[in-house]
Parts: C-alpha cells; structure tokens; sequence
C-alpha cells in the first residue's frame, strides 16, 4: 500500500514544571498524572461552575456567562459570586475570555479538568445502542469493507470523524490456507488470521497440478502454518526442501508479511468536520492531516504510548491539530493488540458521549473480529479518560 508522506507528530516537553496554561505544554504522562492533577484540583464549588461552564459551551458553542451556571448542580451561591470565581478561574488557566463584553469559554486546561473528572463516562442512549446492534448484526463483507464501515458508524454516532487503523500483521497468526485454482497455472493463495483478516495472493503453480493436489498442499500448510506469524509462516515453508509448490508458498507468504503490509487507515465522516469548526482554514487543514494515513497511525501510537485515551489540543504535541481532541482506543482480540480506533473533533466536544461510543463500538468490534476484546459491549462507563488506553496494534 503506498505510505503517506511523514509528518511525524513531536511529542512536546511533558515535565510537570511546564505551565498548564502555556499553549506549547503538552498533557502529562500517565505516570505523572497523579502529581500533576493535584495541582489543578478545585474547590467543590469552582469545580461545578467550570463543569458547568464547560458542559454549557459544548452544548451552545456560545461563550457562557454567569447567568447560564447560576442555579446549576451544585451551585447555590448568587450570580456575583459566580462572576467572581469564573475571573478566578480565568486566572488560574481554566477559562478564557474571547472578548471582554463575552462570557467565557474553556481552555484545554479546563476541557482536562472535565474530562478527568466525569463522574460517569457517558451512556449511549436507546436508538443509538440499538443502531451498534444492528450495525454489527448485519453488515457483511471483506475485512477491509467492515472497518471502513465501523468508522462510518463511529462518525454517526458522534458526529466527528471516526478512524479505525487495522492491525498490523506482526503478531497474527495464521488460522487456515486455501489455494483456489484461477486456472492458467494461477491460483489464488487465502489465509486466514487470528485477528479476523484475510490475505490474498496470486501464485503461479508448477506443471502438473491439479485441484486435488491442490486440496491437499493447502491441508498440508494449515496443518503446518496454523498458530505462527506470517514471517515465521515464511520461514518455516523456506527450509520445507525441495518442493517447488511449497517455496512458491513462503516466497507468497513472506511477501505478505513484508514492510509495506502496514496498517490501513480508515477514516468516515470527515464531511461532518465543516460543521464541527468556525474557521474554514482549520477545517481544511485538519482534513488534509487525516488523509495522510502515516500521520495519523503515529499520532494515534504516540498518545496511546503516553497512557492516554483523550488527547486535548496541544496535548498530543502535533501543532497542525492544536484545535482538536482525539478519543481512542485500543481493539484486542484474543488478549493481543488489534489495531485501534477513535474520533478527531474539536476540542469542544462532547467527551462523556464520544468516550462512550469508542468503547462501546471498540468491544464490539475487536468480539466481531473473533476474539474475547471486550464482551457485549455495555453502555456504563468507559473507564478512566487517561489511563484507559494501552499499546495499539503494531
């Protein structure tokens, strides 16, 4: 598959020293989230105006002043009182001020802040639970089809885009062979994975075989190759001696486990980003980075490395998606890594509600794929936003 232009996302400094509020901090790791968080914790109150405050924008778009949070959960204290901490948090990084006659809006502190303290995930609510059902129950198709079509539903149930990265062939093993003979001294080789994916490609058999032999040589390399990587597949099939059908085998199935056999990327919904953001000039530029497959499979490996599962404007250390958030998560199958998916939206974006379809359409995927990645699927919570991601599938 021909490979994206690279360029790579830096990860920026993640010391504890760098100032929350400073544009160029990038999040903390996981290890240091503890420490850091410490730092940033509110009062009961200050805590529930910007929750408040935070939840309001996401909902409007539209600055939020103190008459909006006045009378909110948890908050019973008079609108001047409200006034006096939404300045206070201003102060202190949480909230900005985009014109002086406006109310106030979160910066990627404060949507942080949010995010890592949603007392409850998030919940799909009835329809949209019923639509994953349906969706799994019913579509059909080559593996590379069923994954196109879960970043479409991704987007669907959003409204931002949804990417899905396939995994990478590196730890999958092989399940069975076929050999289907195209005629012409042709044959299709078929292998099946561990990870729900098909290989398939054409191979040009010796003089004299025939569909029986051919049955039979298949058998022979399920018996064989079951259980083993496609490059130890190769391997094995390249010290096999002299049987010519057989080296036209591994030479097949080295190729298959090659360097260009890297993940693809699908990404649905990109249409819907128009309306996710003011600015045109943003919206192009986002689409631009989403159609370079090389980034975005980086960018999603650097925020899973850091132990994160929401990366939030400059977090993710890539300056060209500074006005975004990223919700992913690793797919599992059989307790391997499997590949990942996510959105990519605004930073004001609705995180209990995203979180909650990447990890509902996450389970279901990575048990429709064919292993035990995450049961039925539930709608509860969806786990700690910072520490919920782990490796994806390299």
């Amino acid at each position: 598959m021909p490979r994206a232009r690279s360029t790579s996302p830096t990860p920026r400094d993640h010391s504890p020293g760098a100032s929350p509020g400073d544009p160029g901090a990038a999040g903390d790791s996981a290890a240091d989230a503890t420490s850091a968080h410490a730092e940033q914790d509110l009062d009961h109150r200050k805590a529930a105006i910007l929750k408040a405050v935070v939840a309001e924008y996401i909902e409007s778009a539209q600055p939020v002043g103190s008459g909006h949070v006045t009378g909110s959960p948890g908050i019973e204290v008079s609108s001047a009182t409200v006034r006096a901490d939404m300045a206070s948090l201003e102060r202190e990084g949480y909230l900005t001020q985009p014109h002086t006659s406006a109310g106030r809006i979160p910066t990627d502190k404060g949507y942080r802040f949010f995010v890592d303290h949603i007392g409850r995930q998030g919940s799909l609510g009835p329809d949209q639970r019923q639509q994953v059902r349906q969706f799994f129950r019913h579509v059909h198709g080559e593996f590379e089809d069923l994954l196109g079509r879960t970043s479409g539903l991704l987007a669907d149930l959003t409204d931002y885009a949804g990417v899905v990265v396939a995994p990478t062939h590196d730890t999958a093993t092989v399940r069975s062979v076929q050999l289907v003979d195209l005629g012409n001294l042709l044959a299709l080789l078929v292998v099946v994975l561990s990870d729900g994916s098909v290989e398939k490609r054409t191979v040009e058999l010796p003089e004299g075989i025939d569909d029986v032999m051919l049955v039979s040589v298949a058998n022979h390399l399920t018996s064989a190759l079951r259980g083993r990587t496609l490059a130890e597949a190769g391997a094995q099939l390249e010290v096999a001696g002299d049987d010519e059908m057989l080296r036209r085998a591994a030479a097949t199935l080295t190729e298959m486990a090659g360097p260009e056999e890297h993940e693809h990327v699908f990404v649905g919904g990109s249409s819907r980003m128009a309306a996710a953001f003011d600015a045109m000039d943003t919206v192009r530029s986002v689409l631009s980075i989403l159609e370079q497959q090389l980034v975005v499979v980086e960018l999603i490996e650097q925020i899973l490395d850091r132990g994160l599962s929401v990366a939030i404007g400059t977090e993710h250390g890539f300056e060209p998606l500074a006005s975004c958030a990223l919700v992913v998560s690793s797919l599992a199958i059989e307790g391997e890594p499997a590949g990942t998916i996510g959105v990519v939206g605004p930073t004001r974006m609705n995180y209990p509600r995203a979180l909650a379809a990447v990890r509902v359409v996450g389970e279901q995927l990575s048990e429709r794929l064919g292993g035990a990645g995450g049961g039925r699927g539930s709608d509860s919570g969806a786990g700690g936003a910072r520490t919920g991601g782990g490796r994806g599938g390299r």
